[in-house]
């Protein structure tokens, strides 16, 4: 099969550049999103995220007429899913998102498309989303009803690319495709050849799903291990960076390196979505889970610490006349990406306890952005009216430079 038109569902960090990679391989590429703001971004042939080279690739697509954007679906050969998939109450996923996607983009499908759903998911979402289209649809077939012989054709694909250098891994990664029958693997292998140069191998959809939520709970777990590390090295008198240097000198040791916290829209979130289906089975994935989400408490204690010897050194002063500055907000280095982020969160509650002055400095966001607590300032101003440094996101420029005054808490051991 031949796919003339792509539609993608969901212009954000995976779904923009995806849609681009398409239309810069001569696809017709309609893009939707919600978002009027991110629609009209688009159309002018700009971007409304931070990802390195993809200004360029947007530009030309929408120059060169093959990528456009629009607030409600139009009829594609195929479709893919990229919208969020966040959590609600108690660690419950909330295919919410999915759903709407879903019944949006019902009313447009013909016999033949192909649907492919791309967000990060629970086990069991892309067979669900199935369903909710065959409800919307029954004048169509869908696998779970007709096999091979389905109308529509539907599978899962999950994105597996490191914000920053998405464009690149777009192309070079392999990708795990898991249609919900054998014909519905193949024309998703057939559409990501369009420009994956890495391979695409093909399982069933519930291992499909399963798949990427164990690569980032991996993550997660191992990330748990040496934030838990730093801790333990704390209360001992260790230099924790020193320690992980030494144990990786271990041929078969790769400890990674402790943070603040663990952030983003997929390692904070998807080991959830593996507890939620199996509570009792889940131990050291929900443990890694606690250990990650209690690190930035123990980072804001620190900080308390720091303002009481402040006090103690200055007795003539008061919590009032102390400023603190936190230096990064997003989840990780060299980005502009604020989701789950830890470094927020820290920032966000040194201001709701400490009564004198907060500042940060975030090279990826404009210093105009005003709906902060806190106020974003240029490193040479925190750095030299700052009485305490909190090195929350180990940016390339803070590697370059580092506070000359006040006192230092670095999470992330470059200072």
């Amino acid at each position: 099969m031949s796919f003339e038109t792509v539609s993608v569902i969901g212009l954000g960090y995976i779904g923009l550049p995806t849609a681009a990679m398409f239309a810069s391989r001569k696809k017709k590429v309609i893009g939707v999103d919600i978002s009027q703001h991110a629609v009209d971004t688009i159309n002018r042939g700009e971007i409304h995220i931070v990802e390195p080279d993809l200004d360029m690739i947007v530009h030309a697509a929408v120059t060169e007429g093959y990528l456009k954007a629009t607030i409600t679906p139009e009829p594609a050969d195929a479709f893919l899913i990229a919208v969020p998939t966040p959590f609600k109450g108690d660690h419950e996923p909330d295919l919410s998102y999915i759903e709407s996607a879903a019944k949006a983009v019902a009313p447009v499908l013909k016999k033949g498309d192909l649907v492919i759903l791309e967000s990060t998911s629970p086990v069991g979402a892309t067979e669900q989303m199935a369903e909710w289209m065959a409800e919307a649809r029954p004048d169509l077939t869908f696998p779970q009803q007709a096999g091979e012989q389905a109308d529509v054709n539907v599978a899962h694909c999950p994105e597996r690319v490191l914000p920053g250098h998405v464009v690149r891994e777009l192309v070079e990664n392999d990708r795990v495709i898991g249609g919900i029958t054998k014909r519905c693997s193949e024309l998703s292998v057939e559409l990501y050849q369009t420009f994956v140069k890495g391979e695409c191998v093909i399982t069933n959809a519930r291992t499909a799903e399963m798949a990427k939520l164990t690569e980032n709970s991996s993550r997660d777990v191992q990330i748990a291990f040496a934030n838990e590390l730093s801790i333990i090295c704390d209360k001992l008198d260790i230099n924790v960076w020193e320690l992980i240097e030494l144990a990786n000198r271990h041929p078969r040791v790769n400890i990674l390196q402790p943070g603040p916290g663990v952030g983003g829209h997929c390692i904070a979130v998807d080991p959830w979505f593996i507890v939620s289906k199996t509570p009792n089975e889940a131990k050291l994935i929900h443990t890694a889970r606690l250990v990650n989400d209690g690190k930035p408490e123990w980072v804001i204690d620190k900080v308390k610490l720091a303002i009481s010897d402040f006090l103690q050194a200055n007795p003539n002063k008061t919590a009032k006349d102390i400023t603190v500055a936190c230096y990064g907000l997003a989840f990780k280095p060299d980005i502009d990406d604020l989701r789950e982020s830890p470094a927020l969160d820290i920032a966000n509650k040194i201001c709701d306890l400490h009564s004198g002055r907060v500042v940060a400095v975030e090279p990826n966001i404009e210093q105009n952005v005003t709906d902060f607590e806190f106020e974003l300032v240029a490193f040479q101003q925190a750095a030299a009216e700052a009485d305490i440094q909190v090195m929350l996101v180990d940016h390339k420029v803070f590697k370059a430079i580092k506070p000359i005054s006040g006192i230092i808490i670095d999470t992330k051991g470059i200072w």
